[in-house]
């Protein structure tokens, strides 16, 4: 009766029937197993009715199998096959289409029914396979119906299956007791095929072909790899299908494009695409991982707050046992060297702007005992001028220095010059010059996070609800979920750069304080010794730190082709300050401004942005870009070589040519300022030759190639002013001798794990995941993770090396302190 019926209502829906025509209908007890070899035309229907014992403790697949044997393209066999709580139809040629519509036709095609749960402990059930077409012509075809005996998933252990466009393959997997998270890993020895790895709720229908596998559940491409971290609390019915389908074409996977038809209705012959691949259902960690993984991540770092404090207080110990030594209680002013003077100068010029020699000042003060004229001075007058309001100071108000333009150029371009050169003008313009850059980052910093963290929850909500695994470049083999958030080991690992650079500037902040309070007793030392103090970089490079890690962090919750500036933006400042902070300990004076240097900076990032979106093999582009770095390059040199005397107007080019002729040309003299002549060249030759690489190879990761491009150049100088420091006589203190030996270790093995490679987004998510790899730390942190922990410590070490470098001259008087 029920086949009577479904064949009155598929002849009234397809309306192919003249009136009055009667169709032959043959309903046949088919048996599981066999193979049925029969003809089929308009004039017929062969319906195969089939019963099976459904077992609620056991499930077990049913798989139909349908091969025509007629090129009968234009008239398809329709199956339909009828269970009892659903309904699958496909018509046998199979036409599957690809990218711009090409169209791949399969005569052979294999499906799995969805199994429908029962609530009795067993029973039997019907389905029936309905045959028919409306072709004239007779078209042979076989049929075969067999059980999958292996349709359920064990956990831990390997299943191979073969799988192709037009025989899709899936099974179920049941969450054990005491096991809420699972990662289910998908493995083939072939690269292609492309296939599409899908897991979905249990119910009707299974979305298992090309065209509608998308349309429910979580699903990612995948080429040799693929790995999926499934949660019980998603999947009502503890169990779920593990959907596997090989797509039409590879395009998607990174594969070669198909040639594009001459006729738009031209068939393509797919060609052998059957791939043959493993899945493995394993327990993912349970909660005390996750805790103990935090717990690790917070000990590493609050362990260099507890180390950092330990340092402090035995320095404060030994400082106080040095005061002791050298200035007894019973010595007065006079005798222990304290000389009072203006806290608003690094050194006591005279009217005709000349350097006043700290060394006078203490012979006379120590040769009479009643010669104290100049330093009647109390304290309490120098506390109240140090409390005058800053706000009323401005750079561009007045020159600090007595001599006019014309001066400067005679002093900064002296063959020789000290410290005390670079370092005339007023410290209160200087310190409020240098705390901009810590506020215009920290604006920066708050008008950059905001959006980016809307934008990423916003990605990681889509990728929720669309179940789309191709969105983020993850490492899916340890990808361990927290809540909404996909990979919170990665997120977590970023913590290390929050609270390092926290402490840095903690640690700054002290030696403000402490700085401060000397001026404001008006210790010698603080004022007419050592490297100037100035603080404002330091606490940029603390909050650039800090930053990074947020922003990382951020990158990491879902990192792709779209948003990968957010994980090096804070890179480019951080290199570019701290080369900035570099240059200031000896220049002073002359260090570029906020507003110049961040200008920079932004446009560093613009071309990061635009090397990604049009520099993949683009020969103009790269041109351009390589172009411009090389004048670049040459720009700054000159600005460094001349000490910034060096106009750049419209009479430009005629000077150049001028020395050229008078230097190199009528008497051939060497370089006047040697030292900085050997920085600049070198500098010239690495900015040239990696100009030249990327030019000839054009490479993918062009923000990777920028930022190799600012590390190879802060090194470069970084070295350059180690090597020029002990050239000069000067020595490194134990503690930054130290900070550098640690950084440089840390650094190679961060370096080490940097190039593990675990994902990258400049291939295909498909291409990206053959990267993957597993956890090799706690079980709970990847190769990547293990690179944060290590580049935040090197990071952090680094700064304190540029903060505690020039620890040794803070008893050395400026004009005795080379400039290089």
């Amino acid at each position: 009766m029920c086949s009577l019926l479904w064949l009155c209502v598929t002849q009234f829906i397809c309306g192919s029937e003249a009136v009055g025509e009667t169709k032959n209908v043959v309903q046949k007890d088919a048996e599981f197993d066999v193979t049925y070899n029969d003809t089929v035309t308009s004039e017929n229907q062969t319906i195969y009715a089939f019963n099976h014992t459904v077992s609620r403790n056991k499930t077990e697949g049913v798989r139909v199998s349908v091969d025509v044997l007629s090129q009968g393209f234009e008239s398809p066999i329709l199956f339909v096959v009828r269970q009892k709580q659903a309904v699958l139809s496909f018509q046998v040629p199979l036409i599957l289409r690809g990218l711009y519509q090409r169209k791949y036709p399969y005569n052979h095609l294999g499906r799995t029914l969805c199994q429908p749960p029962t609530r009795a402990a067993s029973e039997t059930q019907y389905f029936f396979v309905d045959v028919s077409t409306l072709s004239s012509q007779g078209t042979n075809y076989q049929l075969r119906v067999s059980r999958v005996e292996s349709f359920t998933l064990q956990t831990d252990k390997k299943f191979s299956f073969t799988a192709s466009p037009s025989q899709p393959q899936y099974f179920k997997y049941v969450f054990p007791d005491g096991v809420d998270t699972v990662i289910v890993k998908v493995n083939s020895d072939m690269t292609f095929p492309c296939s599409v790895m899908s897991v979905q709720d249990i119910q009707c229908p299974v979305y298992d072909l090309d065209n509608n596998v998308a349309f429910i559940g979580m699903y990612q491409t995948m080429t040799k790899k693929g790995a999926i971290t499934v949660q019980r609390k998603d999947f009502p019915s503890n169990s779920f299908y593990v959907v596997v389908v090989v797509k039409t074409e590879d395009e998607a996977c990174g594969g070669p494009l198909r040639f594009y038809p001459l006729r738009p209705d031209e068939l393509i012959d797919a060609g052998n695409r059957t791939k043959v691949i493993d899945v493995v259902v394993s327990p993912a960690i349970n909660s005390e991982v996750y805790v103990m993984g935090m717990l690790f991540c917070l000990g590493i770092f609050l362990s260099f707050y507890l180390l950092t404090l330990l340092v402090a207080c035995l320095e404060n110990r030994m400082k106080k046992r040095r005061e002791v030594f050298l200035n007894p209680a019973d010595m007065s002013p006079a005798e222990t060297g304290k000389t009072p003077a203006s806290p608003y100068e690094y050194g006591s010029f005279a009217d005709n702007g000349s350097t006043l020699s700290s060394e006078a000042i203490t012979d006379s003060a120590t040769s009479t005992d009643n010669n104290y004229g100049y330093m009647e001075r109390s304290l309490e007058s120098v506390g109240r001028s140090r409390q005058e309001s800053l706000s009323s100071v401005e750079e561009d108000d007045y020159d600090t220095l007595d001599d006019i333009d014309s001066d400067k150029n005679i002093v900064r371009t002296k063959k020789f010059l000290c410290v005390s050169d670079l370092a005339r003008k007023d410290k209160r313009i200087l310190s409020k010059k240098y705390q901009i850059y810590f506020w215009n980052i920290a604006t920066i910093a708050v008008f950059y996070a905001l959006p980016v963290i809307q934008l990423v929850i916003t990605y990681q909500t889509v990728v929720n609800v669309t179940g789309n695994q191709d969105i983020c470049f993850y490492n899916f083999l340890c990808a361990h979920p927290l809540g909404a958030l996909s990979a919170f080991n990665n997120l977590l690992s970023n913590l290390g750069y929050v609270m390092l650079g926290l402490l840095f500037l903690l640690i700054v902040l002290k030696r403000d304080i402490v700085h401060n309070r000397a001026l404001v007793r008006n210790d010698l030392n603080a004022l007419e010794c050592g490297i100037p103090k100035h603080f404002g970089l330091f606490y940029a490079m603390g909050t650039a730190l800090m930053m990074e890690g947020l922003l990382s962090a951020c990158y990491h919750v879902c990192p792709n082709y779209t948003n990968f500036q957010f994980d090096t933006s804070f890179m480019y400042m951080i290199a570019g300050l701290c080369m900035l902070k570099l240059y200031q300990k000896r220049h002073p004076d002359i260090n570029a401004s906020a507003y110049t240097a961040y200008a920079c900076l932004a446009a560093v990032i613009f071309f990061s942005v635009l090397g990604v979106v049009f520099g993949k093999g683009n020969m103009v582009f790269w041109i351009v870009f390589s172009v411009i770095h090389i004048l670049a390059t040459l720009l700054l040199s000159t600005q460094l070589y001349y000490m910034g005397r060096w106009r750049f107007d419209s009479g430009v080019l005629r000077r150049i040519v001028y020395v050229i002729y008078t230097d190199c040309i009528r008497q051939c003299s060497g370089p006047m300022y040697i030292d900085r002549m050997v920085l600049l060249v070198m500098g010239n030759i690495v900015n040239w030759s990696l100009a030249a690489y990327g030019l000839i190879e054009r490479p993918n990761d062009f923000a990777s190639y920028l930022l190799a491009i600012a590390i190879c150049n802060l090194l470069l100088y970084f070295a350059f002013y180690i090597i020029m420091k002990l050239r000069s006589g000067e020595r490194i203190k134990c503690l930054p001798l130290v900070c550098i030996l640690f950084t440089a270790v840390v650094w190679g093995f961060a370096l080490y794990f940097f190039f593990q490679g675990l994902s990258t987004w400049q291939k295909t998510p498909a291409e990206s995941r053959e990267h993957n790899r597993d956890c090799i730390l706690l079980s709970f942190f990847d190769d990547h993770d293990i690179w944060h922990f290590l580049s935040s410590i090197a990071m952090f070490g680094s700064f304190l090396v540029l903060l505690t470098m020039d620890d040794d001259l803070d008893t050395v008087q400026r004009d005795k302190i080379f400039v290089f």
